[in-house]
């Protein structure tokens, strides 16, 4: 079985490495009790030293370490919203972070990305922020999960302009922000900042999914009232993560500068071989991210999925990325994969396309189902 529903890389030798550091790091560590609600000091600095490369002054107290991206998500989401509180998230979206909106008795409440293939309808974002009151807008702006947009310098100001003086709490997811792979680095055009303004980092997309390393930055007020809520929930991340996630983060970049490369090569195998093999499909080339959004020739993904299936191919219906059945003619296929596992993919995709036809078909065994997706 192939699995196309985690758009994620494997681990190289660094992490490894950095674990076997860590492990050495580790007895200073074990004369204290061991729980840090808020991270690390030496893990929030290291952190900390990051934002202010890309110009947005950040110091450790600005930051607290969590499970990952999605964990400090849930965090935010139980510390500002209601249950009924409509909460914005530009669409198509991660599907984790609508599960998490769910789960927190949130309503769900997209902006439709614009047509033009490359940009966000801001005016659509405030609009729904302001006349819904939302107290939490969810956004992926680089690059979106699963299209790869990346939102412009021009259009992430008049969003912040539009926003002042809101009560809505703007939530950046920027787990892919490093993974620019085409045209300027998403780093440079990040670098907007306000007080309401609350940004989510991880290394498990650029690192490792296993090593379960994220962290949120905001305001100090907003901080500490995470750390004195995670504790309902969690005590904090293990040690010898946060030790290793230092080493990591230390390299200067160099491991993923070393990866960029290979995922720029293995996107542009995968969009000619899927134009060699579906021709009818539309594969649009994104900036950045892990994974193309695909327009399929009829709403046949749910479908697809279902009959890719039994050709050994796991894939995630575009509908998974949405609500409300949204995007049944979109697939969202990742090129995490070497190119030899990528062309099997296709393959077995093809067949599954021919098989089915163009004719939508009812693919009621996968709707209501929570797949994972990564």
């Amino acid at each position: 079985m192939i699995d196309l529903t985690a758009a994620v890389l494997p681990a190289d030798p660094n992490v490894h490495a950095a674990y076997v550091r860590a492990l050495e790091r580790l007895p200073a560590n074990l004369p204290g009790h061991g729980y840090e609600p808020e991270g690390l000091e030496e893990l929030r600095e290291t952190v900390a030293q990051g934002y202010r490369r890309r110009g947005l002054a950040t110091s450790p107290g600005q930051i607290l370490i969590t499970h990952g991206a999605h964990n400090g998500l849930v965090h935010l989401l139980r510390l500002t919203v209601r249950p009924g509180a409509p909460v914005v998230f530009d669409h198509p979206t991660y599907p984790q972070a609508i599960d998490a909106i769910l789960a927190a008795g949130g309503r769900p409440t997209p902006v439709a990305l614009s047509d033009d293939g490359d940009g966000w309808d801001v005016d659509s974002l405030v609009s729904a922020c302001r006349s819904s009151g939302a107290p939490m807008a969810y956004l992926v702006l680089d690059h979106n999960n699963p299209t790869g947009r990346m939102m412009r310098a021009p259009d992430r100001a008049r969003l912040l302009a539009g926003l002042k003086g809101s009560e809505t709490l703007l939530v950046l997811d920027e787990t892919l922000v490093e993974l620019t792979l085409s045209g300027p680095p998403a780093l440079s055009a990040s670098a907007v900042d306000a007080p309401r303004v609350v940004r989510l980092g991880s290394m498990s997309k650029s690192v490792w999914g296993g090593l379960r390393i994220g962290w949120i930055r905001a305001d100090r007020a907003v901080i500490q009232r995470l750390a004195q809520s995670r504790a309902s929930f969690d005590l904090g991340v293990p040690i010898l993560e946060q030790l290793a996630a230092v080493e990591l983060l230390n390299d200067g970049g160099a491991a993923l500068a070393a990866r960029r490369p290979l995922l720029r090569a293995r996107r542009d195998h995968l969009r000619a071989q899927l134009a060699q093999r579906l021709p009818d499909w539309t594969c649009p080339r994104p900036a950045g991210g892990l994974s193309l959004w695909v327009r399929l020739p009829a709403p046949i993904s749910s479908a697809l999925v279902v009959r890719a299936e039994a050709e050994g191919l796991r894939l995630a219906a575009g509908p998974r990325f949405g609500v409300d059945g949204a995007f049944e003619r979109r697939l969202r296929l990742p090129y995490t994969l070497p190119e030899p596992v990528l062309d099997q993919a296709v393959d077995r995709l093809a067949k599954a396309a021919k098989a089915l036809g163009r004719r939508p078909k009812p693919a009621t065994a996968i709707r209501g189902r929570l797949l994972p997706v990564y």
